[in-house]
Parts: structure tokens; sequence; C-alpha cells
């Protein structure tokens, strides 16, 4: 910059001489510019000049930058890798140890085949020896069943009616019992139980409401048989179907001839119990 300016001086020296006034001033003016423009691309030059430091110092910080992003990755990715391998050491030890247990029970699986084979061997030598019991059985059951059939059965005792009278009286079933209750007084009239089926059926007319056929059924059994020991029972009973159908005069005369005739009986007691009750 310097040697330029020498230069213009040097020329506006040599033209002062020869050059008008006029000349001069537009050479000054032409100097002037020229020396607004070299100030002008001076100052583009430091510009630059100053721009490219800081583009060289961006691009080296982000160059930096990414070397140490670099740098990172390399790392990360080299433990990874001692990750995988250690992985990889880990899964080869399981798949070794996989193996042996899978081989394991194959051989336990063999030897227990081999111990269940002989466990149905015997087993089957039972079978075939139980069955071989039980068809002796079957046959000594079916010769005995045979000699049963053939052997008489023995008659029905006298008193199974009564019996099987009492069973469904027992469950409830008071019509189906007084029907075996007649029918073994219809078979078997002077059996020391015919008292007992007479005041059995009076229970069943009793149960029943009918309180007049039961009236009647301990009738019979006070008249027919006196010295029974059912009698004291169905007195009792006779006058509380008396009192239900509304003849307490009827009850007290019986309940009284209960007191009279049994004094020490429970039924005495309890006779004189209705008494006091009925008015």
């Amino acid at each position: 910059m310097r040697y330029v300016k020498i230069v213009v001086l040097l020329l506006v020296s040599l033209l002062s001489g020869c050059a008008t006034q006029s000349a001069l001033e537009t050479t000054r003016f032409d100097v002037e510019a020229i020396n607004s423009r070299l100030a002008a691309i001076t100052r583009d030059l430091t510009n630059l000049r100053d721009e490219s430091k800081v583009s060289a110092g961006s691009i080296a910080k982000e160059m930096k930058a990414d070397i140490a992003s670099l740098r990172k990755l390399s790392a990360d990715t080299q433990a990874n890798l001692d990750s995988t391998k250690s992985d990889m050491q880990q899964l080869s030890g399981k798949a070794d140890d996989a193996v042996l247990a899978v081989k394991k029970p194959s051989e336990d699986l063999a030897r227990y085949q081999e111990d269940a084979d002989k466990r149905i061997i015997a087993l089957e030598e039972r079978i075939l020896k139980q069955q071989g019991q039980l068809d002796t059985l079957t046959k000594k059951v079916t010769e005995l069943a045979k000699i049963k059939r053939e052997e008489p059965s023995p008659p029905p005792s006298a008193d199974a009616p009564y019996l099987k009278g009492l069973d469904l009286l027992k469950v409830g079933e008071v019509a189906a019992a007084r029907d075996q209750f007649t029918r073994f007084l219809e078979q078997n009239p002077k059996h020391e139980l015919a008292a007992n089926a007479h005041y059995w059926i009076g229970e069943t007319y009793y149960t029943e409401k009918s309180f007049e056929s039961a009236i009647l059924s301990y009738q019979e059994v006070i008249k027919s048989f006196p010295g029974k020991d059912k009698v004291v029972a169905a007195m009792l009973k006779q006058a509380m179907a008396f009192n239900e159908i509304n003849d307490p005069k009827s009850a007290k005369f019986v309940l009284k001839k209960l007191v009279e005739g049994f004094p020490k009986s429970e039924e005495a007691k309890k006779a004189k119990d209705l008494l006091k009750d009925i008015k």
C-alpha cells in the first residue's frame, strides 16, 4: 500500500508542473477515490481474514467435537463388543449345561422305562393270579346259589305284616301301615300282637285326624284285650280323641276310669293333667 501511495504522489508532482488547476483538482479527486477504494479493499481483506479465523475456529471446534464423539462411539462399541463376548461365553456354558441336562433325563427315562416294564410284568402276573382266584370263587358262589335255589324257601313269619306296618308307620306312610296291620289281623286274629295291631290302627286314624275311627279302634283294644299292656295307652288316646271331637264328657269319663283302674301307670299321671285342662 505504501508503494502505491508513493507512485501516486510522484505522478502528482510530475503533473503538477504542467497541469492546470482544474486538472489538478480532477487528479486529486481521482487519488482520493483510489484511496477510498484501497481503504475499502483493505477493510474487506481484514474482514475476510477475521471471518476466516472465525470459520477456522468453528471448524476446529466441530472437528474436535466430532473426534470426541467418534472416540466415545468407539469406546461404547468396544464395551458392547466385550459384553457380547461375555454373553456368548455364558450362553456357551449354558448350552453345555443344557446338553448335560437333556442327556441326564434321557438316561433317567430309560432306567424308569426299564423299571416300569418290570413292574407291569409283575402286575400282570398278579392280575392273572387274582383272576384265577376270582374264577374259583365265582364258581363256588354259583354252586352255592344253585343249591340254595333248590332248597325250599322257609315260610314267611306270621308277624311279617305287623313288622312291616311298624316300619311304614315310622316313615309316615300311615295308610300303607294300616293296610299291613289289617292284613295281619285278618291272618292272625288271635295272635299275641293282635291288641297292638288294633292300637296302631287307631294311631293311623288319629294321625289322619279321623278321630271317630280312632275311637273305635282303641275301643276294640279296651273291650277285646282287657289284660294287655296296650289297654292303658288305648284309653288315654281314646279320651284325647273324644276331646278332639268336642265330647269332653266322654273324655272325662274315660280318663277317670283310667286313673281308677291303673293309678300307678304313666298314663294315669297324664290323665290327671288332662282332667285339669278339660272344661
